[in-house]
């Protein structure tokens, strides 16, 4: 198929890019677009920070399918500091907190990991589940980017105008710098405490601004050559020598030579804007905990013009992503759902779908309970649109970006049954191959599935869904025996319906055709039609003979769509349960 570009009005997607594609024209004609997203790998890497590579990635996709170059980098923040012991993760233990003040990759990974330390162990799931939604990106260590150097100009030029810098940041502060009281007149918007948890899983997670001591401002934090954390406190700078002097909790004071120093970072809100200075950066999306007055994106954007020479980027806010079922995510709490998760559960053409068919601004929910379901009927309804042509325009680019990139087709499952049959078969079948093909050949029999590898991944994912998501009281257990007693009890009526049912099922014998004869029955018996349109009458005796099968057959009065149930029961086993 094509790569073209999905340009309507009605895509968010397509907007942004001419957007984009202007600006860089504007700013840095001849060169790549540039967009940018940041991670912090201080825990888990959740849903809810894949927005923040979504957003930008479905941009740049969208460029390159122009035929423009563009790169899409993501700095890992690993030289952050790490802030305290996340709950919920294993192999860990509260003697992770004497690490606290130290880089993300000065701190061991949890016990039992195959990584070399705390940011490689939580940035490899990431890495695995970008590789896997077809995400292209350049990434960047910000600490080898500190470490190596590379930022040494930039640290020496916000030291050189850290009066400048602070002047800025004042006039947000909510306390005076020299009291630490609350300043008469209070400006800033409040954050809902919620959506800062929610951004511990990006770079701007702590919104430092720096501190003042007794030598005044420093834009810049070392961290300690003996204990190896931030807790440290500027003493002394002279802007010819660049000697920096500090002192730490720990005891330990020096004097470094900053030029030559590369073991500290500049305070987030200054190392923000000049990353976008350095890099050139065009396009970067964030929280909406950093669109509040004196929040880092909107402080950086007069740093990055004022101290650094150079432009904010385009920025839109992107809304919160919740998980069905759960609260706001906060990485900090422990169980948040990453997108290994959801991938383990979803394909990755459905989880890409989420975040492209929502505008950026808009909240949405990933779904791990039920829900899942009618969200992948709705996906092979959009398929189903898309091949007949009849899908609206805004919708076919949603699709596009979901089950493409500008590189080429992502994996799909060559025969993509509904989802709900595939979880009702692997529920009903505990997994086991050979009678999950049984069934799975059954749904059609005059185009039968062959092998179970057509209907992969999608089966995989719904049999990890079952398994991991519903609870052992809602799994479908089928009566090894028939329930005589409640045989014995029926009335002539419920009798009458059973052998009715009986009677049809080798002509019916399909996931169509048993569909037609459960609902069927009920007509039937009450003189009609089997195409009959039901009375509300009708739809009474048929829940009340649905409830009659469910209960003959697993016990319950609810369960898997009766079709589906039976042909996962096999006509045998059904006539043994049923016969009065």
């Amino acid at each position: 198929m094509p790569h073209v570009a999905q340009s309507t009005e009605a895509d968010w997607v397509s907007r942004f890019a001419d957007e984009v594609i202007a600006e860089s024209e504007r700013r840095a004609p001849g060169k790549p677009v540039v967009v940018a997203s940041g991670l912090s790998p201080s825990g888990p890497i959740h849903l809810g920070n894949l927005r923040e590579v979504m957003t930008p990635h479905l941009v740049a996709d969208e460029i390159r399918r122009r035929g423009h170059e563009v790169r899409h980098l993501i700095s890992w923040d690993d030289y952050d500091r790490y802030r305290k012991v996340p709950a919920g993760v294993p192999g860990i233990d509260e003697s992770w907190a004497e690490h606290i003040g130290k880089p993300l990759t000065s701190v061991p990974a949890p016990a039992g990991s195959a990584y070399p330390n705390w940011a490689e162990h939580f940035k490899a799931a990431m890495v695995e589940s970008l590789a896997e939604l077809g995400v292209e990106y350049d990434p960047i260590s910000q600490t080898e980017m500190y470490t190596s150097g590379a930022y040494r100009e930039q640290v020496l030029h916000a030291m050189k105008h850290r009066a400048d810098i602070d002047a800025v940041l004042d006039q947000y502060r909510t306390k005076d710098k020299a009291t630490g009281q609350p300043k008469a007149k209070q400006q800033q918007k409040p954050v809902d405490e919620a959506e800062l948890e929610a951004a511990e899983g990006s770079g701007a997670a702590a919104e430092d601004d720096g501190s003042a001591g007794a030598a005044g401002y420093f834009p810049y934090k070392p961290y300690c050559g003996v204990c190896e954390r931030d807790l440290t406190t500027v003493t002394a700078y002279d802007d010819e020598t660049t000697e920096l002097a500090y002192t730490c909790v720990c005891g330990h004071a020096e004097t470094v030579v900053l030029r030559e120093f590369d073991r500290g970072k500049l305070v987030w809100k200054v190392d923000w804007p000049m990353r976008w200075a350095y890099e050139g950066v065009i396009f970067e999306p964030s929280g909406v905990d950093h669109s509040s007055p004196g929040s880092s994106f909107v402080v950086g954007g007069q740093i990055v013009r004022k101290i650094f020479g150079g432009e904010q980027p385009i920025g839109p806010m992107y809304a919160f992503v919740g998980i069905s079922g759960m609260a706001k995510m906060s990485s900090s709490k422990g169980g948040v759902p990453t997108p290994g998760d959801a991938l383990k559960i979803m394909e990755a053409p459905l989880l890409r779908w989420l975040y492209a068919r929502r505008k950026p601004n808009q909240s949405f929910k990933i779904a791990f309970d039920q829900e899942i379901q009618r969200l992948y009927d709705e996906w092979d309804k959009l398929e189903a649109k898309v091949a007949d042509g009849t899908v609206l325009p805004a919708d076919a680019a949603a699709h596009a970006r979901a089950a493409r990139t500008a590189a080429g087709e992502l994996p799909r499952t060559p025969r993509p049954l509904p989802y709900r049959t595939l979880a009702s078969v692997v529920d009903i079948t505990a997994g086991h191959d050979e009678q999950t093909l049984r069934i799975l050949a059954d749904l059609d029999p005059e185009n039968p599935v062959t092998s179970l590898d057509e209907t992969r991944p999608r089966l995989d994912r719904a049999e990890h869904w079952i398994n991991t998501q519903v609870p052992a009281e809602s799994r479908t257990i089928v009566r090894e025996e028939p329930d005589a007693e409640a045989l014995a009890a029926l009335d002539d009526t419920a009798r009458e319906s059973l052998r009715l049912l009986l009677a049809g099922l080798d002509e019916h014998w399909s996931l169509d055709g048993l569909t037609t004869l459960v609902y069927g029955v009920p007509k039937v018996q009450a003189g009609l039609t089997p195409d009959a349109k039901p009375t509300p009458e009708l739809k009474v005796a048929q829940r009340t003979f649905f409830a009659l099968l469910y209960h003959l057959l697993v016990g319950r009065d609810t369960g898997p769509r009766l079709p589906t149930l039976l042909l996962a029961v096999g006509q045998d086993r059904v006539r043994k349960l049923l016969t009065v």
